[in-house]
């Protein structure tokens, strides 16, 4: 009785979105969630973009049940359930197979609820941050302190990156049952204080294929893909972490093109061909071309993942007036205020050769709004218990 008038044990958790530059694409066991190619990525600074979870236990819950931004979900999905019963297993590893009593019975059923701070529909990568996010709660719950990419990992792929701040590596890894094949930071958010990020959301819809499904039509009808995961990632990985080392924005913004392009081939290289980008995604890469071109150097790169949507990274001192040159070459509908959301950006007057040089045709209303954002840290534990998504009764 004293247990129920407590109310359920719960943990409050938030996660990052991830964005690859070097790319993540193809599994070679769809199971464990095993890639073909390890891949590097930038986790984005929570305060722009951010999954919370919370996650809750107790005697008088019935059955598992899952909430997703407020709306019952099936909590009987086998990702989902990959996550649980991977993180229970090692709770129940870590007590030695004996019932601590202090510890969190493993028979109770869990109540989760998540929500996102961005419109899943944005086409920004919400899988990760989720995984991340449901994991980094469980573990907590349980009292776990382990290694725990590979669990996220089984959630989704690029879940396992979102488990680090900063710049992080996936790592293949070589053994069949994956134990191997996790995430490590190559370096913390703090290492390169002057990258910034901005995501492009282009006016957009539903994906046209996701991104589960079409990377093992890749895998089993792209040669390119082949050639990419064997002999070009390896070469890139290397020179990505030099790069980032470095603080050397000519050599990463180069890279991160040309292998946002090189993904993009492969998806086209699958057969049926898969289009991710649009034309407005093509008017975003010709215009950052046509940008760099006039500055005679990389100021800015882009990356696209599955979907429409342009990340463009940039120094600090060069956001201003990229941000600029979108707005008179996307210019926007009506929202002109909500244009540019998340960290401020100052206003940025063009020179006349500029504009003539670089926004050859407006396309009026084709990018909805850009958020400024920065790389960041990886999950944090919420304190404020007024911050539960969960009540007193288990439930939103």
């Amino acid at each position: 009785a004293m247990a129920a008038e407590r109310g359920p044990a719960m943990v409050t958790c938030t996660a990052p979105v991830n964005i690859a530059v070097i790319k993540y694409w193809g599994k070679r066991d769809t199971d464990l969630i095993l890639p073909i190619n390890s891949s590097l990525s930038v986790t984005l600074h929570q305060d722009q973009l951010k999954t919370t979870t919370t996650a809750a236990a107790s005697r008088d819950f019935t059955e598992d049940r899952l909430w997703l931004n407020g709306k019952e979900a099936d909590v009987g999905h086998p990702r989902v359930q990959a996550c649980l019963r991977e993180v229970r297993r090692l709770a129940r590893k870590r007590r030695g197979g004996g019932e601590d009593t202090a510890a969190l019975s493993l028979s109770y059923k869990i109540h989760i609820a998540s929500e996102n701070n961005f419109p899943t529909a944005a086409g920004l990568a919400s899988s990760a941050a989720g995984y991340a996010c449901l994991v980094s709660a469980l573990a907590r719950l349980y009292g776990l302190e382990e290694e725990l990419s590979e669990v996220a990992r089984r959630g989704s792929g690029s879940a396992c990156r979102s488990m680090f701040g900063g710049f992080v590596q996936w790592q293949r890894g070589e053994r069949p049952d994956g134990s191997d094949s996790l995430a490590l930071q190559v370096a913390p958010e703090t290492h390169w204080p002057e990258l910034r990020v901005l995501v492009l959301v282009v006016s957009g819809e539903k994906k046209p294929v996701g991104s589960t499904a079409g990377m093992q039509t890749s895998v089993e009808t792209s040669p390119l893909l082949k050639h990419r995961a064997e002999v070009v990632v390896p070469q890139r990985l290397a020179q990505m972490m030099q790069h980032i080392q470095d603080r050397d924005f000519e050599g990463f913004g180069q890279l991160a093109m040309r292998d946002s392009n090189q993904f993009h081939a492969t998806c086209l290289d699958t057969f049926p061909p898969i289009f991710y980008l649009t034309d407005v995604s093509r008017h975003i890469i010709a215009l950052a071309h046509r940008y760099n071109a006039h500055h005679g150097h990389t100021k800015v790169a882009y990356t696209f993942d599955a979907g429409p949507n342009a990340v463009i990274f940039a120094p600090a001192d060069a956001v201003a007036e990229f941000v600029e040159v979108v707005r008179r070459s996307f210019p926007p509908a009506a929202n002109g205020d909500q244009f540019v959301r998340g960290l401020p950006v100052g206003p940025a007057a063009l020179p006349q050769e500029l504009v003539a040089a670089v926004v050859t045709e407006p396309v009026p209303g084709a990018v909805q709004y850009i958020l400024h954002t920065k790389p960041g840290p990886g999950p944090q534990l919420v304190d404020d218990p007024s911050q539960h998504l969960l009540g007193a009764d288990g439930l939103p």
